[in-house]
């Protein structure tokens, strides 16, 4: 199959790893200035607290509304009596408002791409940060510049939704055909009923173990003698967590950092967003033993 028009394009842009480099060095510096509240603040950017879902997506749906609207009723003002022109002005400000944390969320989400991945993220940033350039000259000539400029303000944002829709284009098409900030275990099936994980003995406490359970990667971990199971996929971009670190019933993601709690499957810190699925395990006879708790399929 050949490759997508956009990514035969995105693939020719070779100064994008230079702005790659550039974005991700500057967000992990501001992060680490933060000193303790960085990680908190990450994790909330991320979705990966409270939320549980990514968060940038959530975020944008604001200002693209705001500014969809607005250069609605621009129109509207300019063509019929039925709203002022100062309606569009005020969308148009909400838009621009709503946008900051729509870009830090996109920003720190960021930091974990990789590739041609991150030549698309890159990509998709800049055409967004032109988009809010362009609305934030609109307002500029609408508030300051006086009545006289305001069709020029409207030309203005009406191609800075242009161009916001060509980002979220490039945004799309980081999800759904990239799998950016997807959960990587959304479509894996494993078993309903128990079955055989091996020998409890294959299980020595604090060792981070990969095991097969009726087609399903897993992870299995001995903590205080008691045997625990989740998914060995990371959800966040499909990192092999029997290669992490495990600190307490705590186990570390080697390719992004992403933590997962053995006992439960859930997030303790991002970039995931989504728990691992858990198996309840039960061990008897010498043996091992696992279903999911919750069946994906």
């Amino acid at each position: 199959m050949p490759a997508p028009f956009i990514d035969r394009v995105i693939r020719r842009q070779g100064w994008l790893e230079g702005v790659g480099d550039f974005v991700q060095a500057a967000v992990r510096r501001s992060y680490r200035a933060l000193g303790p509240l960085g990680p908190g603040l990450r994790d909330l950017l991320h979705g990966s607290r409270g939320l549980g879902h990514p968060l940038h997506p959530a975020l944008t749906d604001l200002p693209l509304g705001a500014w969809t609207a607005g250069v609605v009723m621009d129109y509207v003002a300019h063509f019929t009596t039925a709203i002022g022109p100062q309606a569009g002005d005020i969308a148009l400000a909400i838009g621009l408002v709503t946008s900051l944390p729509a870009i830090a969320s996109g920003l720190t989400d960021s930091q974990d791409t990789y590739g041609h991945e991150r030549r698309a993220n890159m990509l998709h940033g800049l055409t967004m940060t032109l988009a809010v350039l362009l609305m934030a000259a609109s307002l500029g000539l609408r508030w300051w510049a006086g009545f006289g400029l305001h069709p020029l303000a409207v030309g203005i944002s009406t191609a800075g939704l242009i161009v916001a829709m060509a980002g979220m284009y490039v945004g799309g098409h980081l999800t759904f055909a990239m799998g950016t900030m997807v959960n990587r275990s959304a479509f894996l099936s494993g078993p309903a009923d128990f079955v055989s994980l091996g020998a409890s003995g294959d299980f020595p406490e604090g060792t981070l173990r990969r095991v097969d359970a009726g087609g399903l990667p897993v992870l299995v971990v001995r903590r205080g003698g008691q045997l625990y199971a989740m998914g060995a996929v990371c959800s966040h971009a499909g990192g092999p967590l029997e290669a992490g670190e495990l600190n307490g019933t705590v186990v570390t993601c080697p390719w992004h950092g992403s933590r997962f709690d053995v006992r439960s499957g859930s997030v303790r810190r991002g970039p995931a967003t989504f728990g691992q699925p858990r198996l309840i395990v039960k061990e008897a006879g010498g043996m091992a033993e696992a279903k999911l708790e919750h069946p994906l399929q």
